[in-house]
This record gives C-alpha cells, structure tokens and sequence, in this order.
C-alpha cells in the first residue's frame, strides 16, 4: 500500500485518468473528490461488498421440497 500526505486542494493521480482531491479535513474524517471516466465505477469498499453479497444471495438456487 502506498500512503502519502495531502493538504487540501491536493491531489493525488492514478494512471492517466483518475484523480482523488482532498476536499475537507475534519476531526475523524477526511473528504475525499474522485474523478474517473464515467465508465469507470466508484463506490465505498462497505457498498461494493454489500453489492456482492446480495447479487451472491440472489444467485442461490431455491431448494426444492423433496418431501411427498
């Protein structure tokens, strides 16, 4: 992991096309601006997870009652 410091107003690059800007300091908190292609998703690491599991969940087939 690479870890860098940033006043706001900063930013950092990645690749050609992405770029995160401090926005905000705040006690607990930082406020981070993202710009990527719009092709590109950007979502918090909690969401995506949250994504995954329920398109996980809903990909389960149905048990099928076996009892007569």
């Amino acid at each position: 992991m690479l870890v860098l410091s940033r006043k706001v107003g900063e930013r950092i690059l990645i690749g050609n096309n992405i770029a995160v800007t401090v926005v905000r300091l705040a006690s607990g908190g930082v406020r981070l601006g993202i710009e990527a292609p719009p092709d590109m998703p950007v979502v918090r690491e909690e969401l995506a997870q949250q994504m995954k599991q329920e398109s996980s969940a809903s990909q389960v087939p149905a048990k099928k009652d076996t009892a007569e």
